[in-house]
């Protein structure tokens, strides 16, 4: 989600339980054998070779034994949090709640500054006190030749320290990198050179730490209008281009073109929202049954019959192995707008988002963090949301009764 940067102080500690392109170099030498989708809309990338016939990808499993088994839960799925840390604590959240969450978001400009760097630090022993797991979104706001090798070799060192006080890190590098609305937008290349090299630098010298991929959900791409898209004749436009028709719209896939290569990513997740029934948003409706698992499996066609996005799920988790993220999520309410109450609304998302028969179904759908914050959204005329649940006295006995029915894995209690 769009956000505007706070000072941001936290991420998490760990308790221990238990389409690609290769390099830089080689993306642009990479062709993707697809299966064509119905209507017309984007193709289902399958496997990704290089010119070369070498494989690039394809793993079946979660890797025994590697760092994606290892920051895994053991079972079920872990339950997170985005905070807004300039009006909220973990210990605060977690008395409301009455857990502590496995898992706390926080976000970072980068490259990190002094103070970045130290607020990085207090974070990871704040979050450890609640034997929680960080999560760091690095958001590089003045642009992505901003990162170089300097300041990856000193995330890399402030990451190692933190692994080295037994705090698990996942890093999660320039998120809805698909989007249109951030610096870093649609700029495949030099954003997976950057992924990849951050990557390896935190998987040599930070082995307790894990990269999170995570593009924001697909349905709207190329999300036309934003600051950011790519333009048509552009290097970037031109990678975009997945089918190959001169166009950028909604039969190219949104997720592949971006992907740094399994190599580099441990989980795979994205960004996942109910914003209302259709274009405009703002509107309060309750979302359609079942729209959080087609919307993540690529068959929601919402009430417009929109062209459905690729099945990520199989994609990336069934495919490729990864475990599966939900970094952000949460329902939009507008209290200013007519429509259903709150609780119904909020209710029906969240039951959809943690459900016994999802988890089931999905089992590597191993994170879901729900987005506790009140803000102005560009999307709806910059008027106040609040995506959050537990100030409301009503809605977080709800969302607390619900989730003590699910398999569902928080921090021990302090």
């Amino acid at each position: 989600m769009q956000r505007w940067f706070v000072p941001l102080w936290l991420i998490l500690t760990l308790a221990w339980s238990g389409c690609n392109q290769p390099t830089a170099d080689a993306a642009q030498e990479a062709s993707v054998i697809t299966i064509p989708a119905p209507d017309g809309c984007a193709s289902t990338p399958v496997i990704s070779q290089r010119r070369d016939g070498a494989v690039l990808s394809g793993a079946s499993s979660l890797r025994a034994g590697g760092i994606s088994a290892r920051l895994a839960p053991s079972k079920g799925s872990y339950f997170g949090v985005n905070l807004d840390w300039a009006n909220d604590t973990p210990a605060g959240y977690s008395r409301r709640l009455g857990h502590s969450p496995a898992v706390y978001v926080q976000f970072l400009h980068f490259p990190l500054d002094t103070e970045g760097r130290k607020i990085l630090m207090q974070s990871a022993r704040l979050v450890a006190n609640q034997h929680a797991m960080l999560l760091i979104t690095l958001e590089p706001w003045q642009g992505l030749d901003t990162v170089d090798a300097q300041s990856i070799q000193t995330l890399t060192q402030d990451v190692h320290a933190m692994n080295q006080l037994g705090v698990g890190v996942m890093v999660r590098f320039a998120h809805e990198m698909n989007g249109s609305w951030y610096p870093w937008s649609q700029q495949s290349d030099a954003y997976i050179r950057v992924f990849r090299a951050m990557a390896n630098a935190l998987h040599q010298g930070a082995p307790q730490t894990v990269m999170l991929w995570a593009p924001n959900y697909g349905g709207g791409y190329p999300f036309a209008g934003g600051q950011f898209q790519a333009r048509p004749g552009s290097p970037d436009f031109h990678l975009l281009d997945s089918n190959r028709d001169g166009r950028l719209d909604m039969h190219d896939d949104p997720y592949a073109p971006y992907y740094p290569g399994d190599d580099a990513v441990d989980w795979a997740g994205m960004s996942l929202y109910h914003w209302g029934a259709s274009h405009p948003w703002g509107e309060n409706t309750p979302p359609e049954t079942g729209k959080f698992i087609e919307q993540l499996t690529g068959a929601y066609r919402g009430p417009k019959n929109d062209c459905a996005v690729p099945d990520f799920y199989r994609q990336y988790a069934v495919l490729r192995g990864k475990p599966i993220a939900i970094a952000e999520t949460a329902a939009l309410y507008n209290a200013d707008r007519p429509g259903l109450d709150e609780l119904r609304i909020k209710q029906a998302w969240w039951q959809q988002v943690f459900s016994v028969d999802l988890l089931e179904a999905y089992p590597a759908l191993r994170m879901v963090n729900w987005f506790e914050w009140s803000k102005h959204e560009p999307k709806i005329q910059n008027e106040v949301i609040d995506w959050g649940v537990t100030r409301n006295p009503e809605l977080r006995a709800h969302f607390t009764a619900h989730l003590t029915r699910l398999p569902l894995q928080f921090a021990p209690a302090p």
